[in-house]
């Protein structure tokens, strides 16, 4: 709960719905194991991904621009400044490997 409220909820909140669908994609695929649902797995993951990564540099345009108008920034406040803004690319890789790892286990038990 915490690293939610660290990466900030406009991005870690759509992060845990794309989480949820991964996994749900996951699971109907062990049951309906189609070439369709392995894409979408794929697809999903890799967007999660892409979205951690587009909130890593929203974030770091703002906070150069705020770094740019403060006359004088701690080194504190630039760390904490960059583990929030890392969070939802963390995040954002693990819901792609959960994917992916999906993905290969569904192509493992497939039957010819």
């Amino acid at each position: 709960m915490k690293y939610i409220i660290d990466g900030g909820n406009t991005f870690m909140i759509p992060l845990i719905i794309l989480l949820l669908l991964t996994l749900f994609l996951v699971m109907k695929g062990f049951k309906i194991n189609s070439e369709k649902n392995r894409e979408l797995i794929k697809s999903v993951s890799l967007f999660a991904l892409v979205f951690g990564f587009l909130n890593l540099f929203i974030g770091l345009y703002q906070m150069f621009t705020m770094i740019a108008i403060a006359n004088d920034v701690s080194h504190q406040v630039l760390g904490i400044g960059l583990k929030c803004e890392i969070t939802p690319v963390i995040f954002g890789f693990i819901i792609f490997l959960i994917g992916r790892l999906g993905v290969i286990a569904l192509t493992w038990i497939k039957k010819e």
